[in-house]
């Protein structure tokens, strides 16, 4: 067998060497793309001596190397990262219990920053926790209640960033019996709080019920079992839906629908899912996932046709590798450890779903779509049991299967409880090229704006080629779909290819729901994905997809209605009824922050500063708006393009206090003590820290010290400066690269740096 030649975009690339390859002390990449496939494949090879002394693992290496390099399924991101390195945690999910006890709900805390720092998400569950005002018997106090100790957690991930290659994402769940629910589902309205957090609402099946046909539901404390007060369902479940209306949260999940599907309930009931959602898990339960490209799974003949025994093939294999993966991580918890072991879940998805409905000519929205979901999804799950009941031959059954629902006559083993995921692959899908997990195409066409104010326009690949086939391509054609985001209506397109690629808000909510329904049927844990809206969908259209999504047979569902967030993720401006199409500084206005031009009058301080690399000076001016500009003076010439590009963020909108965490962040193995005018000692480790620091006490006042001393607890407000408020960002734009951020599988992802706001 012959090694597979790796072919990487340019994007892939860029997101490779930020977040996956290894690096020197200096930070830079000291490994290729080539070197880190090579690197997981060996070490998760190795993993077949645990089971055959002679294994051959050259040739294993090879054949999982191949199934990477050549894109036709990666793990997760920890995997890529981590394995054959000296952390080797290589699950991305995981579930931490919160029990009703101090000190428990504190070890957790730990537990939680533990895992964040190697790379993985966490889910809890709060209902456990007694409700606010409730009696706390040990000091005669009251309770504050699962919110509260919510913004414990939220402030340990505002902390720990994942050691700087993963950010730490959360999922807080709480049952709708709890009687803190309305807190519950209002905590997120203030978007300063609980950054770190997705949120969602279990609901139960009588629950449901109650919504469907009116009555009251009765809320209970979870310390005494005792019923507090009763509410209408309907009116709690109105909240719920007011809620996601106006800012996509809180999402909700059928709890118990997912314990229906636990495959070993003798172990206890499931009361969580991991951040995004699809990962069911129970307390100390992790899970490693891996998707299938399932762009790459298409023969392109005339006519083009799925390739069933290449996928086969892919299956089986990647059913190995994620068994393999297990073997091979080490996590930081030994309970993990032991919880992981017995149950073996494994979690093989697919990414690429949107590229194979176009490669096969297929809509997205339409009843073919629906019915080959089944049936590829269908397959795939049916090859990955075969192919985990295989594994089980040689190497036995995962340890809890006398515990589990298949331990029935007649019933074959399995070497893992759970085969099948679709998880969230927005950075994964940037590595292969293709469309995100099982959404639709979010954009035909991206806008790129490079320092130098040079416009690159990317055009979805299979577009490209039709158009071009079709002869209907054209530059000017490109710019017009810029302009509309989608190409619906456009009479120079042919109908055919409009039906084709359709963009995520051209396919109705009904669509994406029982699209979602349709893999969740054939997948073992549940689904991750976003209900698209349109910002005109009413309250009543997302109630009405809540209900869908019950009747389906979704495990959960996630909504996000277009510009409901401040945070907007892209919004691909539409074209007015009047002109058809929006100049291109309309578009740039609408798209991006634009900075305003420099002021003629400001006025400002300069302050001395110590940083490792010398002394700089640091003027910063303002004017009517706040501050606007600043200038560094130092013998490193570097100093002055980030004065350039401090001063362009500032006057485009830039909070400076997000421009000041950014900076803090930047570290050198060197510092040195900048004493303020007031006598506060500050350990500055770089320039942009020198510089963060001058901003910071312009702002706030000589004793400041930076955004984790004195002012961590107000999570970096914007501040005012004299009667002027600072101007917030409103544009959909990624913090790391000044990208396009999009809401896709429940999480904002940025599709030319790899971003996600949820790990």
């Amino acid at each position: 067998m012959e090694r597979v030649q790796l072919e990487l975009s340019k994007n892939a690339q860029v997101v490779l060497e930020k977040r996956y390859l290894k690096k020197d002390l200096q930070g830079k990449p000291c490994e290729t793309p080539e070197e880190m496939f090579w690197r997981v494949a060996e070490d998760i090879a190795s993993a077949d001596l645990l089971y055959d002394q002679n294994a051959d693992l050259e040739s294993l290496a090879l054949k999982f190397y191949n199934l990477m390099a050549a894109l036709d399924f990666l793990p997760n991101s920890p995997t890529l990262m981590n394995a054959g390195r000296e952390l080797q945690q290589l699950s991305a999910c995981f579930v931490l219990p919160v029990e009703d006890d101090l000190s428990s709900i504190f070890e957790s805390v730990k537990n939680t920053a533990l895992i964040q720092q190697s790379g993985g998400g966490t889910g809890f569950s709060f209902s456990r926790l007694r409700p606010k005002n409730d009696v706390v018997k040990s000091t005669g106090g009251v309770a504050s209640g699962p919110v509260s100790f919510m913004r414990v957690f939220n402030m340990a991930t505002e902390v720990i960033k994942q050691g700087g290659t993963r950010r730490g994402a959360n999922m807080g769940i709480l049952h709708i019996s709890h009687p803190d629910i309305e807190e519950f589902i209002n905590c997120k309205n203030d978007p300063k709080e609980f950054t770190n957090f997705n949120i969602s609402v279990a609901l139960t099946e009588e629950f449901m019920r109650k919504v469907e046909e009116g009555g009251e539901h009765q809320l209970i404390n979870p310390r005494t079992g005792q019923v507090v007060r009763k509410v209408p369902a309907r009116e709690l479940f109105d909240q719920i839906v007011q809620n996601a209306w106006r800012s996509g949260e809180p999402g909700i999940i059928f709890i118990d629908r997912i314990n229906g599907d636990n495959p070993t309930p003798l172990l206890g009931q499931i009361e969580s899912t991991n951040p995004c959602g699809e990962q069911p898990l129970l307390p100390y339960e992790a899970c490693n996932l891996g998707s299938i490209n399932l762009s790459h799974m298409v023969i392109e003949e005339d006519p083009p046709q799925i390739d069933w025994e290449k996928l086969r093939k892919t299956v089986h294999l990647a059913v190995h590798f994620l068994d393999n993966v297990i073997d091979r991580s080490r996590f930081p918890i030994p309970k993990i450890t032991e919880t992981v072991k017995g149950n073996r879940k494994i979690g093989l998805g697919v990414m690429g779903w949107a590229d194979m409905l176009i490669k096969l000519g297929i809509p997205y929205d339409s009843e073919e779509a629906l019915k080959l979901a089944e049936e590829v999804m269908g397959f795939i799950d049916q090859e990955g049991k075969e192919a985990s009941r295989e594994l089980a031959e040689k190497r036995g059954a995962f340890p809890n299967f006398e515990k589990s629902i298949y331990n029935r006559p007649g019933v074959p083993s399995l070497r893992n409880a759970t085969v099948t995921t679709i998880a969230p692959t927005g950075t994964l899908s940037i590595i292969a090229g293709c469309s995100s997990g099982i959404e639709p195409l979010f954009a035909i066409i991206y806008e790129r704006n490079v320092l130098d104010k040079t416009r690159l326009l990317e055009v979805n690949p299979s577009f490209e080629k039709i158009a071009r086939k079709l002869g209907f391509y054209s530059d000017e054609l490109l710019e017009r779909i810029a302009h509309r985001g989608s190409i619906r209506g456009m009479e120079e397109i042919p109908e055919e290819v409009q039906r084709i690629f359709p963009t995520a808000y051209d396919v109705t909510p009904e669509y994406h729901v029982r699209m979602q329904a349709a893999f969740q049927r054939h997948t073992d844990n549940a689904v991750s994905k976003t209900v698209n809206f349109p910002q005109e969908a009413t309250v009543e259209d997302v109630r009405k997809v809540f209900l869908l999504a019950f009747k389906e047979g979704c495990k959960g569902v996630t909504i996000y209605r277009d510009k409901s967030r401040e945070e907007q993720v892209l919004s691909i401006p539409k074209a007015s009824e009047e002109k058809g199409e929006l100049s291109w500084e309309e578009l740039s206005r609408a798209r991006h922050l634009m900075a305003r031009a420099r002021p003629k009058i400001t006025r400002g301080t300069t302050e001395r500063v110590e940083t490792p690399r010398g002394r700089i000076y640091v003027t910063v001016n303002e004017d009517e708006q706040g501050i606007c500009e600043v200038f560094v003076e130092s013998r490193d010439q570097e100093a002055d393009g980030l004065s350039r590009l401090i001063s362009l963020a500032l006057r485009a909108g830039v909070s400076p206090a997000e421009i000041i965490e950014q900076l803090w962040r930047v570290e050198s193995r060197e510092a040195v003590f900048d004493i303020s005018q007031d006598g506060t000692r500050v350990l500055v480790r770089s320039i942009a820290q020198g510089v963060a620091l001058a901003m910071g006490r312009r702002i706030w006042g000589p004793s400041y010290t930076g955004p984790y001393g004195a002012h961590e607890a107000s999570l970096f407000p914007t501040p005012k400066l004299e009667e002027n408020s600072v101007k917030k960002v409103m544009g959909g734009v990624c913090p790391e690269c000044g990208g396009i951020l999009e809401y896709s599988e429940g999480c904002l992802v940025c599709r030319h740096c790899g971003y996600s706001k949820c790990g």
